[in-house]
């Protein structure tokens, strides 16, 4: 396997498993917005879309009201992210290692430091590039391109790490190479080929 210079991590479904503090969330909105009763399985689907998208494949008319209200919901919620079993000791191997991490998501600077400041994750990284540095956003490769300009690397040094088909696109437009995060992802459709397909954090090791 080929060895990076710098891994690229998304965070929801890579690092963080944050479907149900995110999904249960949404249902209230739901109710509220679209006075719709959903069942818990009727949102999964939405578990790897960008918050904004979420809300606009809703039909919600306040759009980034409505998100940020979401996001307080999920703050409240009383059972918070987790990072998923291993990649704890990925993160402190690859630093440990001299390999160089970031991040790229669409989270917005609030919810990450909640998330990976807050949690301490974030000291593994160096930098982050997040929803508020970018006007366009992942499947658009604008974000891994700019994450990349900020490490000083070119696209063949890094690997772009995700679970979802956005993450995949993004790296596919950026022309970066792909793991596919089986382990936190919803649905594999679309994702046709990624460079590589790992079923547990620690593969990530394999690369590095």
């Amino acid at each position: 396997m080929k060895k990076y210079k710098a891994l690229i991590y998304d965070v929801d479904g890579t690092i963080l498993n944050t479907l149900e503090m995110n999904m249960i969330p949404l249902l209230k909105i739901i109710k509220e917005e679209l006075n719709e009763d959903w069942e818990y399985k009727d949102v999964l689907k939405f578990g790897s879309y960008p918050g904004i998208k979420v809300m606009e494949e809703l039909g919600i008319k306040e759009v980034e009201t409505t998100y940020e209200r979401w996001v307080r919901y999920v703050n409240e919620y009383e059972f918070g992210a987790v990072p998923f079993e291993g990649i704890i000791q990925v993160l402190k191997q690859t630093s440990d290692s001299g390999i160089i991490q970031a991040v790229v998501s669409s989270k917005t600077r609030d919810q990450y430091q909640i998330d990976m400041i807050d949690s301490g994750l974030d000291a593994y990284m160096t930098t982050c590039v997040l929803q508020e540095d970018t006007t366009n956003h992942k499947p658009h490769p604008d974000p891994l391109l700019k994450c990349l300009k900020k490490l000083g690397y070119i696209d063949s040094d890094v690997v772009y790490i995700g679970d979802s088909l956005a993450d995949y696109l993004a790296a596919k437009a950026a022309n970066i190479d792909f793991v596919y995060a089986k382990w936190g992802s919803i649905s594999d459709e679309g994702i046709i080929h990624p460079t590589y397909s790992f079923d547990n954090p620690l593969d990530i090791l394999k690369i590095i």
